[in-house]
């Protein structure tokens, strides 16, 4: 498996794997699902998408962008998607090692997530290996698909 810069023939692979978390709605913030023309547009309009690639075949996927402008543009952001069918098998911490590598290229100084699902341990437990620092909790910050409310945690590591 190695990470790499998506192309458009990985659109429809990564439209599904994206659409696949969006759906669970547990992790991500977003509602609408992405189809193949949203989602061209969007991969295209990040700083950096790349995608994990297992013979062949788009197994996981990140986006990279500013997390603000201006004064704090050298701060960025970054959502991470591993198909279901493939979790467990370290490829978020590679996608998550090769974004911090890609940020830093890039000038950002900073990687800030906003909204980690204080129940998304999987995830948390990577970020705290990596060198991530949570800033706290906000109560309630995230309806999960159900309609309940879960406390977020942000996190931040200096590039």
């Amino acid at each position: 498996m190695f990470i790499r810069e998506y192309t458009e023939k990985d659109i429809k692979q990564m439209i599904s794997i994206w659409n696949e978390v969006v759906e669970d709605g547990i992790a991500f913030p977003q509602e609408d699902m992405l189809e193949e023309e949203t989602g061209k547009e969007f991969f295209r309009s990040q700083s950096y998408t790349g995608v994990a690639e297992d013979n062949g075949k788009i197994v996981g996927l990140y986006i990279l962008h500013p997390n603000n402008v201006g004064r704090c543009g050298h701060i960025c952001n970054a959502s991470y998607a591993v198909s279901s069918k493939c979790r467990g098998k370290h490829i978020g911490e590679k996608l998550v090692t090769d974004c911090l590598e890609k940020a830093k290229e890039l000038g950002f100084r900073v990687m800030q997530f906003n909204a980690v699902v204080e129940s998304n341990i999987h995830a948390r437990h990577l970020y705290e290996r990596l060198g991530f620092v949570q800033l706290g909790t906000i109560p309630g910050g995230f309806r999960m698909k159900d309609g309940t409310f879960e406390n977020i945690c942000p996190y931040y590591h200096v590039l």
